[in-house]
């Protein structure tokens, strides 16, 4: 029973160094070269890092050059086993009104190992309320609207289902 307790205190002893100790904000800079590299950019007014998390405010999304959306806070927070990212506040460029929702007030992914492919997809904004999963084995993406608002931009790309309107897509 000692030898357990002694591992069982390692082990934690070992996840929570790994965790303070984890470069988070260069993980972050590692994420803008991958996106840099496919000619999107993305423009932080400040970056604090906490514990378990990394908070990016007043995030600007440039793809090509082109201001294409502001993010008023992006947090990550990770326990290794259990990851999520929080949105507040996903604006848009007037420019794609047209084709995609104006603002989302608040989008949250979650990751967890206890199902190790599935990342969980929660938002609210102008369009409603919608919950969805993206499957990473499998390359699929289902999100159902739970509560409608205005989709009238993206209701060309829904399915219309027994329980409501719906979004599938494999990439």
């Amino acid at each position: 029973m000692q030898m357990v307790k002694k591992s069982a205190l390692i082990f934690l002893a070992v996840w929570f160094g790994v965790l303070l100790f984890m470069p988070k904000a260069e993980l972050y800079y590692t994420l803008e070269k991958t996106l840099a590299e496919q000619d999107i950019k993305l423009n932080e007014k400040s970056i604090d890092e906490g514990l378990f998390s990394l908070t990016l405010k007043d995030v600007t999304v440039y793809v090509k050059g082109i201001a294409l959306a502001n993010i008023e806070e992006l947090d990550f927070f990770t326990v290794l086993f259990y990851s999520s990212l929080d949105l507040v506040n996903l604006q848009v460029d007037e420019a794609l009104h047209a084709k995609v929702p104006a603002l989302t007030k608040e989008a949250d992914f979650t990751h967890s190992i206890i199902a190790p492919f599935t990342v969980s997809i929660d938002a609210n904004g102008t369009f409603g309320m919608v919950e969805g999963e993206m499957n990473i084995m499998d390359k699929a993406v289902h999100i159902d609207f739970d509560k409608v608002g205005d989709i009238s931009m993206i209701q060309p790309y829904l399915k219309k289902g027994e329980k409501g309107w719906f979004y599938e897509k494999s990439f």
